[in-house]
């Protein structure tokens, strides 16, 4: 019956997948669904705080956005790519990291893509090294922003073990950011230089290499450069309330003393610096819910409520077969997890959907939570289907033709580079954590 249950569950992220979008999410509904109606399973709580968290983390980058924030600092990642062209292939990743890290989503990597194709091509570099490491660095940084959906995800399911977000971040942002520039170093030298590639010489003798085009740049404000300083300013008040417990207020609750909690402190954090940015930078609020970064977000928060509810229904059901078999090889070789991370995150194509999903799981089993924290960067698999936005974006984005999906679709030019990264940026995290904890 426990196959049958798991069949049910892996239909519906396949077909939610397939879907795409917001289908992620109204699959597990029906997953849902057919375990509490069908097989009589008692539904577990929703993940509420997670998905109020992402909400206000969300609407301030999208109040980040509608103020020309991001204007402003893609203007900034320009000057710094256009000083350093020879450095390409390092420089881009870094941009995008930063970008990520600030805004808590890997959308963002969007406004940055056509710069780094267009400095590439300028430089006679082959755009598909860039371009490739760029976006597996937008992915990558989703799991050492301290704002991110999977992060905050993260620390509440490792709340209950006293874990700071300023361990986590110790750990996820050393982890990925040499993960990223050792996977830079190994595809710098990928392919045949730009000038020898046969593709790209085939366009330019069938006259298929457009002009170049001024690119529209938005206008970068005062208002801009405020709100840029405002979400900053959230971002880093987020972190030290993580990371200082002392920090936070404590209420005597019927003769309890309880301190407010992160997802709390979160939540109120980031809809206040929202609702300063709006009154003070002007944001339209319009704008805020049409903009790609609240909209991502919104999809991200429907993904956990119905496929993280599902999964996390069928678990705590089964859970006494589940350890069974598998806690004693888990608990053996603790990375194995890892590869079930990155295995459901491919078929989910979120990470704090893989997050919920999956994390408590390997609470449940024994996993230390600091394992759990090394493992972290496994959840972003989903570069290895070809389908996901930044990533379809940057091949569109190469006009040379480098970069693209391969004869047999899994040889595509982000394979190699994400590989490498998830599997230096997990096994960095596992060694961080055997030095200092």
């Amino acid at each position: 019956m426990v196959w049958v249950q798991f069949l049910i569950v892996l239909a519906c992220i396949l077909v939610g997948a397939r879907i795409g979008g917001v289908g992620l999410g109204v699959m597990g509904g029906v997953g849902l669904a057919i375990l509490t109606f069908g097989f009589q399973l008692s539904p577990t709580a929703p993940p509420i705080d997670v998905m109020l968290m992402i909400l206000a983390v969300i609407t301030a980058a999208g109040a980040l956005q509608a103020s020309g924030g991001l204007n402003y600092l893609v203007l900034l990642a320009e000057k710094m790519l256009r000083k350093n062209p020879d450095r390409i292939t390092f420089m881009a990743p870094v941009t995008t990291y930063l970008f990520t890290f600030f805004a808590g989503t890997g959308h963002v990597a969007y406004s940055l893509l056509p710069v780094i194709s267009e400095v590439a091509q300028e430089s006679k570099v082959r755009p598909e090294r860039p371009l490739s490491i760029a976006v597996i660095a937008s992915q990558q940084a989703i799991t050492a922003s301290p704002i991110s959906a999977a992060t905050v995800a993260l620390l509440a399911i490792l709340a209950p073990f006293n874990i700071t977000l300023l361990q986590i971040l110790g750990i996820t942002i050393p982890a990925t950011f040499l993960g990223i520039m050792i996977s830079a170093f190994f595809i710098s030298k990928k392919g045949k230089e730009l000038e020898d590639d046969p593709e790209y010489q085939r366009r330019l003798k069938n006259g298929l290499m457009p002009m170049k085009e001024a690119r529209a740049k938005g206008t970068v404000t005062k208002h801009s450069k405020l709100s840029v300083y405002l979400f900053l300013f959230g971002a880093i008040l987020v972190v030290l309330l993580g990371s200082f417990p002392e920090l936070r207020p404590s209420f005597d609750v019927n003769g309890e003393v309880t301190q407010l909690s992160m997802p709390y402190a979160i939540q109120i954090i980031m809809l206040s610096v929202a609702a300063i940015m709006i009154l003070l930078c002007k944001a339209d609020v319009e704008k805020i819910v049409t903009g790609n970064v609240f909209r991502a977000g919104v999809v991200a928060v429907v993904a956990i409520f119905g496929i993280a509810w599902m999964g996390d229904t069928f678990f705590q059901a089964n859970i006494a077969v589940i350890q069974d078999q598998i806690q004693n090889a888990v608990l053996t070789a603790p990375w194995l997890f890892a590869f079930a991370l990155f295995i459901l995150s491919v078929l989910l194509n979120s990470q704090a959907a893989t997050v919920r999903a999956l994390m408590p799981l390997g609470v449940t089993l024994g996993i230390s939570p600091f394992f759990l924290i090394a493992m972290f960067p496994a959840v972003n698999g989903y570069f290895f289907m070809p389908n996901y936005g930044p990533l379809l974006a940057a091949i569109n984005m190469d006009q040379t033709g480098s970069t693209k999906i391969g004869k047999y679709i899994f040889n595509h030019s982000f394979m190699t580079p994400g590989l490498i990264t998830s599997f230096c940026s997990v096994a960095i995290g596992f060694i961080l954590v055997l030095i200092f904890y």
